[in-house]
């Protein structure tokens, strides 16, 4: 059943996995619209530029017809209401995520009251994945093809083999 409304699922996706691409199809279904709103500005030390991870993002969600994928600098709030959007999507793998969320959902809904945030549990068998572990476990010769597409891990490759591997990405 879908919603008429609009939706932003926003993050940093450095890089995007197989975890945010189910929660973004699993949102697709219940609005009429979502946005991914990939940050400029994360506080996350990123391995890819936002041209990339809007690339890898764009790429791996065309199948949904009804996403837009959007970069955005500054606080998701205020990008929020520049496109009208009051509801907020969060996957939520574990409870120290929840109460990253719920801080952050308290906070976003004192800057704008009227934003409501909607968690989403992330699916069982990709409950434990995150972008920065996966990137630790690929840089140390890990298997990580079960978590990411085949072109996203090539991409990380490349970029460990052209960084100094003593910076911290992780």
């Amino acid at each position: 059943m879908k919603n008429t409304a609009t939706a932003m699922y926003p993050g940093s996706f450095d890089p995007i996995t197989y975890g945010h691409l189910d929660i973004i199809e699993r949102a697709s279904l219940i609005f009429d619209r979502l946005i991914l709103a990939i940050s400029g500005n994360s506080q996350k030390k990123l391995m890819f530029n936002l041209d990339e991870r809007i690339f890898f993002a764009k790429k791996y969600t065309k199948h949904l017809t009804n996403i837009e994928i959007t970069g955005f600098h500054g606080l998701t709030v205020n990008y929020a209401r520049k496109q009208h959007i009051n509801i907020l999507i969060k996957g939520i793998r574990s409870v120290s995520d929840f109460e990253y969320e719920f801080k952050l959902a308290n906070m976003n809904n004192y800057l704008i009251t009227d934003i409501e945030t909607i968690f989403l549990l992330s699916s069982p068998k990709l409950s434990f994945v995150s972008s920065s572990l996966i990137k630790e476990v690929i840089s140390l010769g890990g298997d990580v093809s079960s978590f990411l597409p085949k072109s996203i891990i090539k991409a990380i490759l490349q970029k460990l083999k052209k960084i100094n591997l003593n910076q911290n990405y992780f």
